[in-house]
């Protein structure tokens, strides 16, 4: 009787037949959202190069711990550790999930670094590696599923991993702010053309306690809030977005974190639209249009 429960329990998985997969998969956020998917029925691709958090080094064992994990619970995975800053290395993610599963419903790009330094102190290494990992490799992991899905018919669901610190701006982060922005602009354009093929994308901003925040202002030598964990606060809103309860819905935004799930926009103002050429005192004119009011007062009242 145990064993039918279990049947019945595991038949209704919000992920059953589909397959994912997950990049940076092997810590925190990641495994969180593998560790899920596989519980509700998905055959989960775990990527992880299993570097360090700065990007040096390589290292496959975390991806197969989470692999192992899975698997001694009774689910599917697979274990890859390739670079997904390169083209070749995000078509040999694809290649994983083909040979393994043989199709690809799910992509969840989370792999990242960080270098943060002030921007007068950022080198053209510490830029060039955060962007390269951040932005180039959404494009690197993204095309290859992107295509496979479309060539196949499959409907499927992309998220990519974007950030608070891209949007609204975050101190000594302007590498990872930069790239963090570009994945956003990604988002919305990829979520336009993706309708005529029914492939819905979003775009995440978590906040959770992990390797890569541990030490972040404001977080270094404090203790982790339980309702701060990955697991807790983060993984299930994500679950919602690539599963069948987020019904037609693309393009959103959402930040997810122990407070709670919203989405984020990127806000405009009504604006100036001038009928013809127009001088920058017809800004100053139309000032209370165009600027929010917070920023309408750091404008000396002679502008």
């Amino acid at each position: 009787m145990g064993q039918n429960k279990a049947l019945r329990e595991r038949a209704m998985g919000l992920l059953d037949n589909k397959v994912a997969i997950i990049t940076g998969a092997g810590n925190g956020l990641g495994k969180a959202y593998a560790d899920l998917f596989a519980a509700e029925g998905a055959a989960v691709v775990v990527n992880d190069l299993g570097g360090a958090r700065d990007g040096t080094g390589a290292d496959r064992g975390a991806a197969q711990a989470v692999v192992d994990g899975i698997l001694a619970r009774g689910g599917r995975a697979v274990a890859n550790g390739d670079d997904v800053s390169t083209v070749a290395g995000g078509e040999a993610i694809l290649k994983s999930a083909l040979d393994a599963f043989g199709r690809v419903d799910i992509l969840v790009s989370n792999a990242g670094i960080l270098r943060d330094r002030t921007f007068a102190n950022t080198s053209e290494a510490d830029w060039d590696a955060v962007v390269k990992v951040h932005l180039k490799g959404a494009y690197c992991v993204t095309l290859p599923v992107w295509r496979w899905m479309k060539d196949n018919g499959v409907k499927g669901v992309i998220v990519e991993t974007s950030s608070t610190s891209g949007l609204y701006g975050n101190f000594g982060q302007a590498n990872y702010g930069a790239a963090k922005a570009g994945i956003y602009g990604l988002v919305r354009v990829l979520a336009i053309e993706g309708r005529k093929y029914g492939i819905r994308v979003f775009g995440l901003a978590p906040g959770a306690y992990t390797r890569m925040t541990s030490d972040l202002p404001g977080r270094r030598d404090r203790e982790p809030d339980p309702m701060s964990l990955p697991e807790h606060a983060v993984a299930p809103a994500v679950l919602y977005l690539v599963s069948d309860l987020s019904g037609e819905r693309t393009g959103l935004v959402l930040g997810a974190s122990a407070r709670g799930v919203r989405e984020i926009r990127m806000l405009e103002t009504p604006g100036f639209t001038p009928s013809g050429p127009y001088t920058a005192s017809d800004i100053a004119a139309h000032a209370s249009e165009i600027f929010f009011p917070e920023d309408l007062r750091k404008v000396p009242a002679s502008a």
